[in-house]
């Protein structure tokens, strides 16, 4: 895939957008390969996978907010080395346990738990890193191919992942996600050395924490994103957290299947991150954010039919939808917030939508094992409308949708 930069969009973009890229389809691969070892390997049902999907997405909660701290302190460049290291290191040790038989599943809890502070590091940093390397003017433009960049990993990810289970083994999806790890850390460490990195080593953190609350909680365009934000990936998670277990226990899917099925994800990130420009032209910039949740709340009915029709295409036209209008989302929503956000807090401002949005991830993965031990997996696809049902109605009732533009 060829970054097709201008003058204003430099080299040092076009690395973190390969290293995006091949980070992504490091973690896309191995998040795609971790349910299926638990379910195939490890005979774990709907409530075990649950319970893994909350160790690989507890540290969202958790460390989000020290890692912006961290941001707006340390070289951004090394933090994004450093972390995606880590990711690497830990995804050879799941390789090393499947070669020995020694691994079960607390142990790919754990790793799925260190691989993830990676992930958490990289996303928080990644947005904060741009714009000192783009112009504010290109900032859309950088956000969507940094967009389109990764989408091709959520795309060919999972079903790469779930193939390479289902034909060689979980060992070789390991290697080829470890590999790919590596390339974005050698990718990142030629990013040139950043300026100024002693900016805020002397300030108070609780002061710096609470600096960056209040302005996200006084800000009326960030704060409905953030509670949209929340109850989407709330309900996102609720369905995760059961879904390969459901499609193989209950809809009678392959792992290929749902590997192809968790692809349509990123077909859908590549066709909206296409549209994009097209959809920035045709409608206002507040209608467009509001795209996201509306795609949202209709793959989400369409996932819910599943419990009454079974079919291997509906959960597939589902995923599309959710990587769709997201992908809008996501690339309107990260150009307001680093055009609104003064570049001093945007480490710290990152940090806290992170621990708001991607920290529901374990609160939504917790609730669908409990409600899927408790009740059933179709009860949890229920309560996954609900959710995406009121994130939409959270950010109808803003100000948001009135945007004519991208506020000053």
């Amino acid at each position: 895939m060829q970054i097709d930069t201008t003058p204003t969009l430099p080299a040092a973009f076009q690395r973190v957008a390969w290293s995006n890229l091949f980070a992504q389809f490091s973690e896309q691969i191995a998040l795609a390969a971790a349910p299926l070892v638990a379910v195939l390997l490890l005979s774990a049902g709907p409530a075990e996978t649950g319970w893994l999907q909350t160790a690989q997405t507890l540290p969202f909660l958790l460390l989000s907010i020290p890692a912006g701290l961290l941001v707006d302190r340390a070289s951004r460049r090394m933090l994004m080395v450093g972390c995606e290291a880590l990711r690497a290191i830990s995804l050879m040790a799941i390789l090393c346990l499947l070669a020995t038989g020694a691994l079960n599943l607390p142990l790919l809890a754990v790793l799925g738990f260190l691989g993830a502070i990676g992930t958490v590091c990289y996303s928080v940093a990644a947005p904060a890193l741009i714009p000192s390397i783009v112009p504010r003017a290109r900032l859309g433009d950088a956000n969507r191919w940094l967009e389109l960049a990764r989408s091709p990993a959520y795309a060919a990810g999972p079903a790469l992942g779930g193939a390479i289970v289902g034909w060689a083994g979980a060992s070789t999806a390991y290697v080829l996600a470890a590999g790919l790890s590596i390339l974005a850390v050698m990718l990142l460490r030629g990013l040139p050395t950043e300026d100024g990195l002693s900016r805020a080593m002397k300030r108070n953190l609780l002061l710096d924490l609470k600096e960056g609350a209040a302005f996200v909680a006084s800000h009326d365009l960030l704060r409905p994103i953030i509670i949209t934000a929340v109850f989407f990936n709330t309900a996102w998670f609720v369905l995760q957290a059961i879904f390969v277990a459901y499609a193989v226990q209950n809809l009678g899917l392959s792992p290929t299947e749902v590997g192809f099925t968790l692809g349509t994800y990123g077909v859908g990130m590549v066709i909206g991150a296409l549209l994009a420009p097209l959809a920035a032209r045709s409608f206002s910039f507040g209608i467009v954010i509001v795209t996201g949740p509306l795609f949202g709340f209709c793959a989400a009915l369409v996932m819910l039919l599943t419990a009454w029709v079974q079919s291997a295409f509906l959960p597939a036209l589902s995923f599309f939808l959710f990587g769709m209008g997201p992908m809008l989302w996501t690339i309107s929503t990260t150009t307001l917030r680093q055009a609104v956000t003064p570049h001093s807090m945007l480490g710290r401002v990152s940090a806290l939508i992170m621990t708001a949005t991607a920290g529901a991830r374990p609160v939504g993965a917790v609730l669908g094992a409990i409600v899927a031990s408790r009740f059933g997996v179709e009860a949890c696809l229920m309560v996954a409308a609900v959710g995406f049902l009121i994130q939409l109605l959270a950010i109808c009732a803003s100000r948001v949708p009135s945007l004519r533009e991208l506020p000053a």
